[in-house]
């Protein structure tokens, strides 16, 4: 039987088996998923072993990707841009590949599942860790207008904007700075939802017409997404779709096919309660 798992610190509220199980029974195939939860120092004795072991792939989630990134002979130009890896395979040489569906599951659950355009709009992006590293490339190769990214150290986010620079111009500000708001797109790739916090953003930054999204979901809404709405926005969606858009992506990626992920996102939602 094909075997696959995901691999992080901590990962057991992981949905990765779930989703690929449903995506299995989708196309008839018959896989094994499991949740491996392994510290630092073990990581990449547990990749090697893996894949020495016949494991067809992983998915690498907190706080392995740039780690992942560095095992591998052979990576994609997203994950390249990013420095993080997601989604592990070897090729038919036996060596180790690495690529990064996080900002193409961003992109296709914005623009497909939400019909929320990205070109040619004013996009504000919260955060400046792995999250957003992983989103930008893709994010930039939709032709905004606009990309600002904004973090409580305003050095991090500089740092992105110039290695992002040749794919499109960004500017980063502080959360103290003044926003020239509002945006059509706010994005909340910060890890304060996991906490039940906000980020500090002026709520100058949200129109009416703005959509704000949160990578963060749950089985209610983020504290951002409940924020947003009081501020008037447009719409306020959370990451799940963005989950399972990756998810499909690497299973894509592993056994060239693409499962279908409406129907994935609905039944994930009803797990969560």
């Amino acid at each position: 039987m094909l075997r696959f798992a995901v691999v992080g610190n901590p990962v057991s509220h992981s949905k990765s088996p779930l989703i690929h199980s449903l995506f299995a029974r989708q196309v008839g195939i018959e896989l094994q998923y499991t949740r491996e939860q392994v510290s630092g120092d073990r990581f990449d004795d547990f990749v090697q072993t893996f894949f020495a072991t016949g494991g067809s792939g992983l998915n690498i989630t907190v706080p392995f990707k740039e780690q992942a990134y560095r095992l591998t002979a052979v990576h994609s130009e997203r994950a390249g841009q990013a420095r993080a890896v997601n989604t592990l395979y070897q090729d038919q040489q036996q060596r180790l590949c690495g690529d990064n569906t996080d900002g193409i599951g961003l992109v296709r659950d914005l623009t497909v599942n939400h019909r929320i355009p990205i070109g040619n709009r004013r996009l504000l992006i919260m955060g400046a860790g792995g999250a957003v590293r992983g989103a930008l490339g893709s994010l930039a190769g939709q032709a905004p207008e606009s990309i600002t990214v904004i973090n409580r150290t305003v050095e991090k986010a500089r740092v992105l904007a110039d290695e992002f620079s040749a794919l499109t111009a960004i500017q980063a500000l502080s959360f103290e700075d003044p926003l020239d708001g509002p945006f059509d797109l706010v994005i909340n790739g910060t890890s304060s939802g996991l906490h039940g916090d906000l980020p500090p953003l002026s709520p100058i930054a949200i129109g009416p017409a703005t959509c704000c999204y949160d990578m963060m979901y749950g089985n209610e809404p983020t504290a951002f997404l409940k924020w947003t709405a009081q501020q008037g926005a447009a719409s306020n969606l959370d990451g799940l779709g963005m989950l399972v858009e990756q998810a499909a992506e690497s299973f894509q990626l592993w056994l060239q096919v693409r499962p279908e992920t409406g129907s994935v996102i609905q039944q994930v939602r009803t797990s969560l309660g």
